[in-house]
């Protein structure tokens, strides 16, 4: 899968974009770091690229087709997303949690089939959640929880995965692990996987692509400039 944006803005209204005139072409098999300071439009690009918002301007291609072209059904076939909120869910087990993630292929009723189920035990594997079996979702912690909807989106098998801040509840192990778990993700499964993180040393780390947002652009740093920004903000 390749996401194209040529052009685009991404916002809520055409007159104040967050950010515009984005040129940028991301491939699966990398596991791509969106940085820049709060507030700055990092959680709005990714709500665009999964199309929960309509684009402003420009061109937002996945594959050869304009993302207004898929239908509800087919989008989630392509693009996953986990968001930093917290699911308003309650009294369903961290199996059911993930299994929603099949929706897009079970039928009307959403009973899982063998393989359905087959895939929702990978997930469980790939995060290493197995302790978690059987727990019911508001009993989690919010580490906890983040690595379930994670496993949820892995479910939901598609090529792209985006995560918004996805080890912002996490201990410093579990933010490593799941650094290292995406990019082995990214490359062994050949998954695009965007997240934004304020988690800088992590992503210059694990991170094949890095993405700032500065002052209403998007643009790709290297991970040397990185290093040398965080060297200035320690150091000032």
């Amino acid at each position: 899968m390749i996401i194209s944006l040529s052009q685009l803005s991404v916002g809520y209204t055409l007159s104040h974009p967050v950010i515009s005139d984005i040129n940028l072409e991301l491939r699966s098999g990398q596991l791509a770091c969106l940085i820049g300071e709060n507030g700055i439009g990092k959680s709005t690009l990714l709500k665009t690229l999964t199309g929960f918002l309509p684009k402003l301007k420009g061109s937002l291609l996945l594959g050869n087709r304009d993302i207004e072209s898929f239908s509800q059904r087919e989008l989630a076939r392509q693009v996953s997303i986990v968001l930093t909120q917290k699911p308003d869910v309650q009294n369903l087990t961290i199996e059911e949690i993930i299994g929603l993630g099949r929706s897009p292929y079970t039928g009307f009723f959403g009973r899982l089939r063998a393989e359905d189920r087959k895939v929702v035990d990978d997930a469980i594997a790939t995060m290493r959640i197995e302790k978690l079996r059987g727990r019911m979702i508001q009993t989690l912690s919010d580490g906890e929880r983040q690595k379930v909807m994670i496993a949820k989106a892995l479910a939901q098998e598609t090529s792209v995965i985006l995560l918004d801040e996805p080890t912002a509840f996490l201990d410093f192990p579990s933010k490593a692990e799941t650094f290292q778990t995406l990019r082995r993700m990214a490359h062994e499964r050949d998954k695009l996987i965007l997240l934004s993180t304020h988690d800088l040393e992590l992503a210059v780390r694990f991170a094949d692509c890095l993405l700032e947002v500065r002052e209403g652009r998007l643009k790709e740093v290297s991970a040397a400039d990185v290093k040398a920004s965080m060297q200035t903000i320690m150091g000032s």
